[in-house]
């Protein structure tokens, strides 16, 4: 079966709607009687173009945002109930579930255009886990680098979202890997995930009281996990996060409530505050003060400033400019705040695509490279 996210299935759709489009139009005068057989070909022309245009369009908007990623996610038939997992405690690591290689100008040798890995990372702290993908820069193959470890920038998506979109449509390897030649960024580690790390529930990346500690595994439990894995720094200065829309609230809020964990995040048409709608329910279970505290403006404007460097995106015309503004109003040293305004930009991949490579250099400049070992 075709893939419901792949190319070949949008092509097929797409000419099949044009083709109904032009049948249409070809028979449309055959159908201009009154008697009912005529109504009955007018009325069936009409909904097999709009269905076919309509199937094509979902079918182009699904691939492009991500919302089901199979066909079995689409018919809700993605099996029965959950099972339940038993974890002994400090049980924690990543396992490497697949390869594939990335190509680029240069070749498909690791050595080359490096390496994308898909791992599970299970954390010991919040016994939450999830899915990722670990990009592997060409450095981390080279001889030179054997003794060498490497900067890690976590890399977020949106809600909902799905890793696969970070690699595809916003091609983050490909931006990393030109950035590292053009000595813009250290070699570093990408690891693309989304925020959502309990079924479809939004989490606005929040320890949950009672709930699920969505916060904990992204600050304590994923660093700790990939820095056993893979070579990876294990000083703050070696780390990052950047996202986009929830992910860049996320990053943002990881920075600024544990600066020990990211010193440095970006967020790319971040907001500031959390969501409360039908898709996270009451993440802070009525409690004022812990709602207050995950308000990014109310932090900067309340809390001491935290030793941390900040990057946030916007435009003119984007929802959040005003609030954007409102933040570099409000941040105090040390924080060290840094803005990217676009003349006119959407909520979308292709805005995020664009302000990719420039933040990309920004955290070159605000990446430590680990001192390697003897």
């Amino acid at each position: 079966m075709l893939s419901l996210t792949g190319l070949p299935l949008q092509i097929i759709a797409s000419a099949f709607a044009i083709v109904v489009f032009a049948a249409t139009m070809w028979l449309w005068p055959k159908f201009g009687g009154k008697g009912w057989k005529s109504w009955l070909g007018r009325i069936g022309a009409f909904l097999a173009t709009q269905l076919s245009v309509l199937a094509a369009m979902g079918l182009i908007a699904n691939s492009y945002f991500g919302f089901y990623s199979s066909w079995t996610d689409l018919l809700g038939t993605s099996g029965g109930l959950g099972t339940v997992v038993d974890h002994q405690p400090n049980a924690s690591g990543v396992s490497v579930t697949g390869e594939q290689k990335f190509y680029s100008a240069q070749g498909s040798e690791p050595d080359r255009s490096g390496l994308i890995q898909k791992v599970d990372v299970k954390g010991a702290g919040s016994g939450l886990s999830t899915e990722a993908y670990v990009y592997l820069p060409p450095q981390y193959f080279q001889p030179g680098f054997a003794k060498q470890r490497f900067p890690m920038a976590v890399v977020l998506t949106g809600y909902p979202g799905t890793p696969e979109k970070l690699i595809s449509l916003m091609q983050y390897p490909a931006s990393t890997l030109d950035a590292i030649e053009q000595k813009k960024l250290p070699p570093t580690i990408l690891v693309m995930t989304r925020p959502t790390l309990v079924g479809d529930r939004d989490t606005e990346c929040v320890d949950v009281p009672n709930g699920p500690q969505v916060e904990t595994f992204f600050t304590s439990d994923l660093p700790k996990a990939l820095a056993t894995t893979y070579r990876i720094g294990t000083d703050p200065a070696n780390r990052a996060v950047i996202g986009n829309s929830t992910g860049g609230y996320c990053a943002l809020k990881f920075a600024l409530r544990k600066p020990d964990s990211y010193p440095a995040a970006v967020a790319l048409s971040g907001y500031y505050s959390a969501a409360h709608d039908p898709t996270t329910g009451d993440l802070f279970g009525g409690n004022d003060k812990l709602k207050q505290e995950n308000d990014l403006l109310w932090r900067l404007k309340n809390q001491p400033a935290a030793p941390v460097s900040l990057l946030l995106t916007t435009a003119y015309d984007e929802n959040n400019y005003d609030e954007t503004k409102a933040m570099v109003a409000a941040f105090k040293a040390p924080t060290k705040m840094s803005t990217i305004t676009l003349d006119t930009a959407g909520h979308n991949f292709h805005t995020w695509t664009r302000e990719i490579p420039p933040a990309l250099e920004w955290l070159g400049k605000h990446l430590t490279m680990p001192a390697a070992t003897a």
